[in-house]
């Protein structure tokens, strides 16, 4: 498993849990997947092969659905979601490149924004329409990924699934980017389970840490297992 330190490593049950994303729909997109006569490929392949012939996803394959479910909820079509994937990759060299920070949607098409130089030799940052291939200066809504954090190349490093505020953390480093209390560092599961049979001041006695901690442990779990009944 020593490979796997730093990617983050779930199910499409685990994963679709985390996004509010059907997994049957996560094993389409990641395994490919047949209508009629037309096989459509996956979109990509994913992070983890552990070859037991079952499909799992690293952080990187968990941020790449949780930015094209967005896409589709705005109202962009799949096959414009599978065609700026296609196109992404060619223009940034990317091979998950939704995940990244640099994507716009006005709910019809996708934007890229890229940075090039001016006729003064001064960079400017633009948006490409994927699919008219030319230059977009409209307002257009705000980033999808605000609750991401990213590197300087734009590739994200973690998320926080609740908000910024809700202190819990997604993170490809630590418990196999299982969700930890953020400030703890304790995964959600161990704090929920513990809470829900020793009370939360048990547990909080028991874990060193702050009935806060439990409290958001227990909510934030409660809202995953509803979203998956």
């Amino acid at each position: 498993m020593g490979e796997l330190i730093g990617v983050g490593l779930y199910t499409p049950a685990e994963a679709g849990r985390l996004l509010h994303v059907r997994a049957a729909k996560i094993v389409r997109w990641l395994h490919g997947h047949r209508i009629g006569n037309h096989h459509y490929e996956p979109l990509w392949a994913p992070q983890i092969n552990i070859e037991d012939g079952r499909i799992y996803l690293g952080f990187r394959d968990l941020m790449e659905v949780r930015v094209a479910d967005k896409f589709i909820s705005y109202g962009v079509s799949p096959q414009r979601v599978r065609a700026a994937i296609q196109l992404s990759r060619e223009i940034i060299g990317e091979d998950r490149p939704l995940s990244t920070d640099r994507f716009r949607t006005d709910g019809r098409d996708i934007f890229l924004r890229v940075v090039d130089m001016d006729e003064k030799g001064e960079q400017r940052e633009r948006l490409l329409n994927l699919f008219r291939r030319q230059y977009e200066f409209d307002q257009i809504i705000e980033p999808l990924l605000k609750t991401v954090d990213f590197d300087e190349h734009g590739a994200p490093l973690q998320w926080w699934p609740s908000g910024r505020r809700g202190n819990i953390l997604v993170d490809p480093t630590r418990s196999f980017g299982q969700p930890i209390d953020a400030v703890s560092s304790v995964p959600t599961a161990v704090l929920a389970a513990a809470g829900r049979q020793e009370g939360i001041a048990g547990a909080a006695s028991a874990y060193a840490v702050p009935r806060a901690s439990i409290k958001r442990a227990i909510e934030f779990e409660t809202a995953m297992e509803r979203q998956a009944a």
